[in-house]
């Protein structure tokens, strides 16, 4: 569903609903005396009306026109009082609600208190829910996507955890047994990097300065006192997460899990040791994933500074290189590469079969420019003839294409460059040594000297670079482990056709076909200490000598016993040496949801198991851990971690941007929630690791975006504004002012309570729900607005469309509830005595409402639903997390659909009175109004909401006037449909 912004759901005028324009309104008498009746000038006559009709049409245009965009409807943000709970509570207390509420809602006052309570109570435990009266029998469990411990949530995460938390709430509520089980990953290379410099600020040491048992040990006292960040910030979220089952993927059962996992993997041939490219960041001394390379487009000629440059290095250059024909001195083949410094690697010359530039060299050899040594021409038809000069060097050792073409053709790969982005000795003397950017000019020097340089020119490409350090990526040959995806791919590809498996929104299952359709192995060593070592073992025979001979255990005596069997000699006579890699980050969490159930030590029931993708639509991340998950799952445990995925859209800024650091756009949560002032946001930017014109550039937009700082919002008003979303189609646009619109919204829920208490009172006995039956027709209409607005929310929840339950509640709570309804019946709890109903209906509006709004505001609605009048049977429950949900069968009996079809023709009179009143400046005046139909059934229905129709349109006594009857004289005129018309008296005394 597309996002409908909360702030433009305000009808014009005051939210009434219309069905028709406004026709136009006309006095009745244009020859009516004034009100006094003093002549006036027949001049001053027609100015006034000519006034009166300008005042008309643009009233008119207003109500014709479309709703104010958030940014144009939301309040202006002035500064507010902060209301602070100040009765002394001991954590896991529950809070004090007997005194009076605050006359204002105050975010800080509400969000005191219950988080604690709740978590201590064990309202977030299956175990405990399990015994709720409302239990279903029925299991839903999910995973929260693992944030990186490095680092702390922003709005994405905090969109992902508003959407998983509102459905785990609406479950819980519902009477499932829910487990919602938090945890953090490890993140091997952010981790590592952020320790390695750390130590070096503080103690001035490196890592291999360190052993490695005391390095992990300084991660983990990193871990001890900085991982606690996000566990800070989800509570501030309300996450209503199972925190005794808290993981964290270096924990020992993840261990465990991790190691089983290799182990198997590796009996079923599905995971194996080979020499191969992979990509390798000479910065961090590691292999990574794809994931981790960014394809970064350059136009043409682009300077990049580079870890371990002292200057600048030029990319999006083609470079032309002539290679001399054996045999032929003034015959040459010219080749283009964007890559010279991996010419010494070079091991031949590729054209296409088809290219007749090059037909006479099929088979030749040619002499390369560097060393002189000849290489032969081949002929493969990947290569692109309109490409360049239609011949390409061929380097297997250091790019993916050409390692595929020397397979092909046989060809011996050549290492040019080494693992710290060095040339090696292969290069030579001359170049050994040098960085490969620096080589890179030597070469092209040596080239013009030998007179084999053929031209530079600008030239658009795609460059791979880390995102961990920024540096470019290189293409090495490494021994690593390596697990086969092929068939665990089509496996996962057919659980999608069967059906076994759902993409929520249906378009990614496109992408994930493809994805599936066109997997390579995938690289799972690492040359890191923090991750989990790889439990492979090498055999080293007793003279030293390395064999190629690894064998995999859970142990070093399982491994030492296979080892013993393959060699044919006792264990105790041999010696193994662990592989010191560690295994890819995203090897752990693909276990994830496995581990976190206690696989291996138990099979989970994975037939309930729903985890929502912390990734946003369209990314890549969501190929690498969600298709992970299914292939290792699927493999493991013969299971499908989940039915379903359900995927959230990018946020985006106010205006479009995507959140980046270097644009100072990137908001934690808790800044929106408890408010900031600029210069805390702008300290945070210097705290970061931006480069000065990064950060000058931050610091310009941050304020430009928020001069004033970021206004206190509230967890609810955040949560509510990002599920109102449709967030499950594209880019989701999020501005502060529209969090703080739904501010305003949840003052208006408190105010609507402070009134509905005060009615009550404290004598007040509820009625069961099922035994109020409503007298009045308003009482009837609200009520069955509540059963209509229950059969929303269920349907959203239902579909996990959140945004179509938050439309709905701020419909019922704003407009139906507050607007009209607390507006109607203020006359009768006037009166004495008061009618019985009115109070009886109001407690049920609250109190369903409340439970209707809890999933999504989970701290207001307690605050107040804790504050309602007791019932005699005692409290539904302890808590409104675990109190039943509303269903819409249980409020069927209320829903008259006939009926608030006849109050909207209700609605549409009191906006053309209201219009009337404010055309002719009646504003302080309550006029009489008069209503007349054609129709016998329209009658009926005006009669019957006579009184409410007057209050609701600030008029004095509204009566009908029966059919053929002729209106008063002076009595202004307008069309409510074509059968049914209304006038107002014009000549009534102000204050009437």
């Amino acid at each position: 569903m597309p996002h409908l912004p909360l702030a433009s759901l305000r009808p014009s005028l005051w939210g009434l609903r219309s069905s028709r324009g406004l026709r136009r309104l006309c006095p009745l008498s244009t020859q009516s005396q004034p009100h006094h009746g003093s002549p006036i000038s027949r001049r001053n006559r027609e100015a006034k009306q000519k006034r009166l009709r300008e005042k008309q049409a643009a009233l008119e245009a207003g109500i014709a026109g479309e709703s104010k965009t958030p940014a144009e409807s939301s309040k202006a943000w002035s500064p507010k009082e902060v209301v602070l709970y100040e009765v002394p509570t001991e954590p896991g207390t529950k809070k004090d609600v007997s005194g009076p509420l605050p006359s204002a809602y105050s975010p800080q006052y509400v969000e005191a208190a219950w988080y604690s309570w709740w978590e201590r109570e064990g309202f977030f435990k299956p175990e405990y829910q399990a015994l709720l009266p409302q239990s279903t029998g029925e299991t839903f469990s999910m995973c929260i996507p693992p944030p990186n411990v490095t680092g702390s949530l922003h709005i994405g995460h905090a969109l992902t955890v508003a959407i998983q938390d509102a459905l785990v709430r609406w479950h819980r509520m519902r009477g499932d047994q829910v487990l919602w089980v938090p945890g953090c990953d490890h993140a091997g290379i952010a981790t590592q990097t952020v320790v390695e410099k750390q130590l070096w600020r503080e103690q001035g040491v490196r890592r291999h300065e360190l052993s490695r048992e005391d390095f992990l040990r300084a991660v983990w006292q990193w871990k001890e006192a900085k991982g606690g960040e996000i566990c800070e910030q989800l509570r501030a979220l309300g996450a209503s997460l199972a925190w005794d089952r808290e993981c964290f993927t270096m924990d020992v059962g993840f261990s465990l899990a991790v190691t089983e996992a290799f182990v198997r993997l590796h009996k079923a041939g599905l995971l194996y040791r080979s020499r191969q490219l992979v990509n390798w960041s000479c910065a961090l001394r590691s292999a990574i994933s794809d994931i981790e390379v960014e394809s970064r487009a350059l136009p043409g000629r682009t300077e990049l500074q580079l870890p371990g440059c002292p200057t600048p290095v030029s990319f999006g250059l083609l470079f032309s290189v002539a290679f001399p024909v054996d045999g032929e001195p003034d015959v040459e083949v010219v080749v283009s590469t964007t890559r010279p410094e991996t010419l010494p690697g070079d091991v031949a010359v590729a054209v296409h079969p088809d290219d007749s530039r090059y037909t006479h060299l099929h088979g030749r050899q040619l002499r390369h420019p560097l060393t002189g040594q000849l290489l032969p021409v081949i002929t493969d038809p990947a290569v692109q003839p309109q490409m360049g000069t239609g011949a390409v060097k061929v380097t297997p050792a250091h790019s993916p294409a050409d390692a595929e073409m020397g397979t092909r053709h046989g060809l011996c790969p050549q290492s040019a460059i080494a693992e710290d982005g060095t040339m090696t000795p292969l290069c030579g003397d001359w170049l050994q040594g040098l960085h490969r950017f620096v080589a890179r000019e030597k070469i092209v020097s040596a080239l013009q000297e030998r007179g084999l340089f053929r031209g530079l020119q600008s030239h658009p490409m795609v460059l791979p670079v880390c995102s961990r350090s920024g540096d470019v990526v290189e293409y090495l040959l490494k021994s690593q482990w390596f697990v086969r995806c092929r068939e665990m791919g089509d496996q996962a590809a057919k659980a999608m056709e069967s059906g076994a498996l759902e993409f929520n929104p249906a378009f990614h299952q496109k992408n994930w076909q493809h994805w599936f359709a066109h997997i390579g192995d995938w690289c799972v060593s690492r040359q890191l200490w923090w991750g989990h070592q790889i439990p492979a073992y090498q055999v080293v025979e007793a003279k030293g000598d390395r064999q190629d001979c690894w064998v995999v255990g859970r142990t070093e005596a399982e491994a030492r016993e296979l080892a013993a069997a393959l060699m044919g000699r006792p264990g105790a006579e041999l010696t193994l040496e662990r592989d010191p890699d560690v295994l890819d980050t995203w090897f752990s969490s693909a276990l994830f949801p496995f581990a976190a159930l206690g696989w291996p030590q138990e099979t989970p029931d994975l037939a309930r198991f729903y985890p929502l993708s912390l990734m946003e639509t369209g990314s890549d991340l969501l190929l690498f851990w969600v298709g992970r998950m299914v292939m290792l799952g699927t493999q493991l445990t013969g299971q499908l971690p989940f039915r379903k995925v359900l995927l959230h859209s990018m946020v985006r800024d106010g205006q479009g941007r995507k959140m980046s650091k270097s644009l100072g756009n990137v908001l934690d949560p808790r800044d929106i929630i408890r408010g900031v002032e600029l210069q805390v946001l702008q300290e945070k930017l210097r705290d970061g690791n931006l480069d000065p014109a990064e950060l000058a550039i931050a610091a310009a937009t941050q304020k430009k975006d928020f001069p004033h700082g970021i206004p206190e919002c509230g967890t609810d008003a955040l949560r509510f504004t990002l599920c109102s979303h449709g967030a499950l189609g594209g880019d989701l646009h999020l501005s502060v002012s529209e969090v703080l619109s739904c501010r305003h919204f949840c003052n208006k829920i408190w105010n609507a309570l402070r009134f509905i208490l005060n009615v009550l009172g404290e004598e007040f006995t509820p009625k069961p729900a099922e035994e109020l039956c409503p007298a009045s027709p308003m009482d009837a209409w609200i009520l069955s607005r509540l059963a209509r607005t229950a059969q929303e929310c269920e349907r959203s929840f239902l579909t996990q469309e959140l945004s179509l339950a938050t439309h709905a509640l701020h419909h019922f709570w704003l407009h139906n509830l507050c607007d009209v309804y607390l507006e109607a019946v203020k006359p009768q709890l006037l009166r004495s005595p008061r009618p019985q109903d009115p109070p009886q209906v109001l407690f049920s509006c609250a109190d369903i409402g409340l439970r209707l709004l809890a999933p999504l505001m989970p701290f207001l609605a307690e605050e107040l639903w804790q504050r309602l009048p007791p019932r005699p049977s005692g409290p539904l429950a302890p808590s409104i997390c675990v109190a039943p949900y509303p269903s819409a069968r249980s409020l069927e009996h209320w829903h008259q659909p006939e009926l608030e079809q006849h109050f909207s023709r209700i609605q549409e009179a009191v906006q053309v009175l209201r219009a009337l009143r404010a055309t002719y400046q009646l504003t302080k005046a309550r006029p009489r109004v008069l209503l007349q139909s054609s129709e016998p059934q329209e009658q009926d229905v005006f009669q019957a909401f006579l009184e409410p129709l007057g209050t609701l349109a600030h008029c004095g006594a509204v009566n009908l006037l029966a059919q053929g009857t002729v209106a008063p004289s002076g009595w202004a005129q307008a069309s409510l449909s074509d059968t049914a018309e209304v006038y107002m008296e014009l000549q009534v005394t102000t204050g009437a």
